[in-house]
C-alpha cells in the first residue's frame, strides 16, 4: 500500500475521535488571544489582573499611529482608534466566552480585512491563518461549550 494513503487513513483516524466542539474552543481562543492582545496595547491606564479594563482610555501612541501610520480611508483617525479600539475589545471577549460568536467573527473578519488592505498589506499569510479560523467560526458557530449553546442560540 502507498505510504501516503496509510499516512492519511490513519490521520484521518486521528482526526475522528478530535470533537468539533474542541476545535471550535480552539478557533475561539486563539481569536480572542489575537485581538484581546492587540486590543491591550492600545489602551492606556491601570490593569486589574494583569489586563486593562477601561476601553474607553486609549493611549496617546494610538492616537499617534491612527493619525499617522494607519491609513484607514473616509474615516477620522480618532473615531477609528476607537472603532478598532472597541471593536476588538468587546469581540474578542464575545469571542472567548462564545456570545454572539457569529457576529463577533464576522465583525473581526472585517477588522482584519481593514488591517490587510489599508494598514499592513504585506501581512497576508498571518490575516489569512486569522480569516480561516474567523471563517470556521462564522461557519461553524461557537460549539457546545459556549454562552451560544446555553441561550440556544
Amino acid at each position: 500500500m502507498n505510504i501516503f494513503l496509510l499516512t492519511d487513513r490513519y490521520a484521518k483516524k486521528l482526526a475522528d475521535v478530535i470533537p468539533e466542539a474542541v476545535l471550535q474552543l480552539a478557533a475561539r481562543v486563539s481569536m480572542f488571544m489575537v485581538f484581546w492582545f492587540s486590543a491591550q496595547t492600545k489602551l492606556a491606564g491601570s490593569e486589574v489582573l494583569g489586563q486593562k479594563w477601561m476601553f474607553w482610555n486609549l493611549s496617546s501612541s494610538t492616537f499617534a499611529l491612527f493619525e499617522y501610520d494607519y491609513a484607514i480611508p473616509l474615516l477620522p483617525p480618532v473615531i477609528a482608534a476607537y472603532l478598532a479600539t472597541i471593536s476588538e475589545f468587546f469581540f474578542s471577549l464575545f469571542i472567548l466566552c462564545g456570545l454572539l460568536t457569529r457576529l463577533s467573527a464576522l465583525a473581526l473578519l472585517i477588522i482584519t480585512l481593514v488591517i490587510q488592505i489599508f494598514v499592513y498589506p504585506s501581512s497576508w499569510p498571518q490575516h489569512l491563518l486569522w480569516g480561516t479560523a474567523l471563517l470556521y467560526l462564522l461557519s461553524a458557530g461557537a460549539g457546545a461549550v459556549s454562552v451560544d449553546r446555553l441561550i440556544g442560540r
